[in-house]
Order: structure tokens, then sequence, then C-alpha cells
């Protein structure tokens, strides 16, 4: 890649950040009481899967201390229950609640309709550009970042 498709490239990662509101990463995502690192931490913890605090951190590629704030806010807001690993008592498991299941639904349902509204204006050699190249940068990212 020559230096004007990086530069291409950025600026167009920076134009869907910005267009998709994703700016304030702790701000509250609208219509919602959740940050954008709850949100995602609500879809990891929806898995069906018990995940340790620690888990969490590395699918959302956060600080230990971070996950932990960040799930002691969820457990006060009723959206999960921290509760200690039987195997191992200085770890806690997370575990939804109805509440945080209810809100994970009802958020992923609107991100998809977002999601369809988006792909319904673009032509089907976009979509398939786009399903093509999205997987190509995450892999990239994936191993350019520690």
């Amino acid at each position: 890649m020559d230096s004007a498709e990086a530069e291409r490239l950025h600026a167009l990662l920076m134009d869907v950040v910005r267009a998709a509101g994703l700016l304030q990463p702790d701000e509250t995502i609208p219509g919602q009481t959740v940050s954008m690192s709850q949100a995602f931490a609500l879809h990891e913890l929806d898995s069906g899967t018990l995940l340790s605090q620690r888990d969490l951190a590395e699918r959302l590629r956060l600080e230990k201390s971070s996950v932990s704030r960040m799930a002691a806010e969820m457990e006060r807001k009723g959206l999960l229950v921290r509760e200690r690993d039987p195997d191992n008592r200085r770890q806690y498991r997370l575990r939804l609640t109805d509440r945080g299941h209810a809100m994970h639904v009802r958020m992923a349902s609107t991100f998809h309709m977002q999601y369809e509204q988006w792909v319904a204006a673009m032509t089907r050699a976009e979509r398939v550009a786009l399903l093509k190249g999205l997987p190509a940068l995450v892999r990239a990212i994936s191993q350019h970042v520690s």
C-alpha cells in the first residue's frame, strides 16, 4: 500500500467512527443507559458461556482493572451478577441477569435494523467488497495489536 492509500484508509476509518457516533465510547449509547464498552460486554456475556472478568478483558482487549470497574457498574445497574469462581476464589464469573439479557436483545435488534438500513443503501458490489475487505482489515489489525 502506498502512502496515498494509507492516508485514504485513515480518513475513511475516521469517517466511519464519526458517522457511527463512536467518538465517545465511554459515553452512553443514545437511548440506552450503557456505554459502548458495556454494550460490547453485554454481547460477549450473552453467549451462553460463563466468562471470568479476565476472559471478558481478553475478548474486549481492555485492561483487567477497567473490566473490573465496568463489571461493578453493570452489577449496580442490575445487568449482571459477579459470582466467585468455585475453582478459583480470586476470580469472578460474570452472568447476565434477565434485565441484562433483555437489554442486549433490544440493543442487538436496534443495531441490526441500523445495519440493514446501511446495507440497503449500498450496491451489491459495495456489499461484496465490504464483506471481503472488513475481515481482512480485522485480521491485519489483530496481527499488529499487542
